[in-house]
């Protein structure tokens, strides 16, 4: 939904329905005669108004807590202050600490207040233009962090076992696919692209620790009828007729959905080790009645571009 609408919050009636009718033409107003009720009407309408006017003389809070407010939840809205010019030196206050885009004197003169607010729903639009830009950007980012961790294992999974680990990575990221899990959370206000892959970095070599951890803890290959009981000693769950039942299965996917930044811990990477473990031979599958199995699979082979294909579905 793109953001079109103009909240005006002042306390006198008659200012309210001065600025709708002059505004009307120009785009759809919303009203408030208090700070209260401009909070609700943001609550409610929030991601449709692209600008917000409000006077600053008001009984009980200022309009500048109001503008505060809409800085912190919705950032998109660009933020306006009407005062007389007795109230200056407020005004000044809120653009300095950023709360407003601009100010617009009392008594309005037509074409200069058409104009400003012209102006701030063109700012609207270009904010909502970058944001857009910004948001395909990050899931971008984010599909590449989780192909990455896909990667890592199968590169980390080739350094800590004898045999090819395809067929284990393979399990995990078929895993995912049941699962539908959700790309890895990224603040962008935190991390740059070179941090990110240092982190990242530094969590390869976390897992290669833990993986080797597992592995020597289950000794150099599974014993008839073992596998599914040392699982279960990680997991929890029940095993029944040859099968694990699991009532969550979060920690098949905790080391890929992790969020950046965030090292993997020795709980993390049990189900992928447990899998270099076993060779693949197991699969991780919804229960009729809820829930999740994991049971052996008959042999299968994931074809050449088997972690190409699953990216995409992951993605898809």
């Amino acid at each position: 939904m793109k953001p079109e609408k103009i909240l005006y919050v002042d306390d006198e009636a008659i200012a309210l329905k001065y600025f709708e009718r002059l505004v009307g033409p120009l785009a759809p107003v919303l009203t408030a005669a208090s700070v209260e009720e401009g909070r609700a009407i943001l609550a409610v309408h929030g991601a449709e108004i692209a600008a917000l006017i409000c006077d600053q003389r008001m009984p009980g809070e200022r309009g500048n807590e109001l503008l505060r407010h809409a800085r912190q939840h919705y950032p998109h809205i660009v933020r306006m202050l009407t005062t007389a010019y007795s109230e200056l030196g407020e005004a000044i206050d809120a653009i300095n600490t950023g709360e407003i885009y601009r100010y617009i004197s009392k008594p309005w003169e037509l074409e200069s207040l058409r104009t400003d607010l012209k102006n701030a729903l063109e700012l609207s639009a270009l904010r909502c233009e970058r944001d857009g830009l910004l948001r395909d950007k990050m899931l971008a980012l984010q599909g590449q962090l989780l192909a990455g961790r896909l990667g890592a294992l199968l590169v980390a999974g080739a350094g800590v076992v004898e045999g090819p680990p395809e067929h284990a990575v393979y399990r995990c990221a078929q895993a995912l696919l049941v699962m539908g899990t959700l790309d890895p959370a990224v603040d962008w206000n935190r991390w740059d692209y070179a941090d990110i892959h240092q982190a990242e970095a530094r969590r390869g070599v976390a897992l290669v620790d833990h993986l080797r951890h597992w592995l020597r803890r289950w000794g150099a290959a599974p014993d008839g009828g073992t596998p599914l009981a040392l699982l279960h000693q990680v997991l929890g769950g029940e095993i029944r007729g040859g099968v694990l039942h699991l009532t969550r299965a979060d920690a098949c996917s905790a080391l890929f959905s992790a969020p950046a930044g965030q090292l993997p811990t020795l709980e993390d990477c049990a189900w992928p080790a447990w899998q270099l473990w076993t060779g693949g031979r197991y699969a991780l599958a919804p229960a009729a009645s809820g829930g999740w199995t994991v049971q052996e699979v008959p042999p299968e082979f994931p074809g050449k571009d088997w972690l190409a294909s699953a990216i995409e579905h992951l993605h898809g």
